[in-house]
């Protein structure tokens, strides 16, 4: 954790703005991993949590290129990720009951985003997180496409006893979006730092990590996934000076024509460029992340 303590966390309130281009954003397990969608409008959903385990995984990679760059001078060590999957339950539990400062000093993640497989500690348990990332959803219907990808596997022919390679994926186990616009609220709570001992310097890092979440984490069935805008907006006090509803309704983009229809492109939505003037008196500073950071962000 950084030495500038006394440094104040703003309360924030923002807007990831998420285009999706033949690529899966978030599979449901309970439907054989299609994008996830619900059923009586047909948008599509991305969770908090599925955004949060690409942030965690950036930062658990400190030999990756994101965290060389963006680390600024952060002991590893005071950024390590409670929901890595190499960290054993037991080990963890025995941590927060016998050293409860030290293992908020070491897991960046739980100081900022709390935990959830700890819930049945007592007090000294962090359970609401700093930040939080909440359901993200499309802003038109999307369209499903489903497809069978051959490929080459030789040692699939093993299980008939050949020798010669064989095709096979599941059929229709390729599932994406051809294209949608998501929209996925955050927030910053500075209250929960009282708890969690969150600072400053852990929300700066968030903040500068958001718009390389999903390029440094693409994959075959999410190759093209990006933060086209990270509005992120701070208030004027802890208490809050702006309504976050106000706010998320107005950095909203809209679909120009036929909203019940699934997009095609970026081109079909109409992007608010900044703040309206009711909300621009009671923010103390705006921004896109993927653009300019704060200017306290280090």
């Amino acid at each position: 954790m950084s030495s500038k303590k006394d440094e104040t966390i703003r309360r924030a309130t923002g807007l990831l703005v998420i285009e999706v281009k033949n690529s899966n954003p978030n599979g449901d397990p309970d439907r054989e991993s299609d994008p996830r969608q619900r059923s009586h409008d047909q948008r599509g959903v991305v969770t908090g949590v599925s955004f949060k385990r690409k942030v965690r995984d950036l930062i658990d990679s400190k030999e990756g290129e994101v965290w060389r760059q963006l680390a600024n001078g952060r002991k590893a060590d005071e950024y390590d990720i409670l929901e890595a999957r190499r960290h054993k339950r037991t080990e963890i539990e025995k941590l927060l009951n016998t050293n409860f400062d030290g293992f908020k000093k070491r897991f960046w993640d739980a100081r900022v985003f709390g935990n959830t497989f700890l819930e049945k500690n007592g007090e000294d348990t962090i359970r609401t997180g700093v930040a939080q990332f909440v359901l993200g959803t499309s802003i038109a219907p999307i369209r499903i496409e489903r497809l069978t990808m051959t490929k080459m596997a030789p040692a699939q022919g093993a299980k008939e006893g050949g020798e010669a390679p064989t095709r096979g994926m599941a059929p229709l186990g390729y599932r994406i979006v051809e294209h949608g616009v998501y929209c996925m609220p955050f927030f910053i709570n500075p209250t929960a730092a009282i708890k969690s001992g969150c600072t400053a310097q852990d929300i700066a890092l968030l903040l500068k990590i958001i718009r390389y979440a999903y390029p440094h984490t693409a994959s075959h069935i999410r190759p093209f996934v990006e933060v086209r805008h990270a509005w992120y907006g701070e208030h004027k006090n802890a208490l809050g000076s702006f309504s976050e509803f106000g706010f998320v309704e107005a950095m909203t983009p809209t679909k120009k024509r036929d909203p019940e229809k699934p997009s095609t492109s970026w081109a079909d939505y109409e992007v608010p460029p900044s703040l309206p003037e009711d909300l621009r008196d009671r923010v103390a500073n705006f921004c896109d992340l993927c653009v300019l950071l704060p200017s306290w962000v280090s």
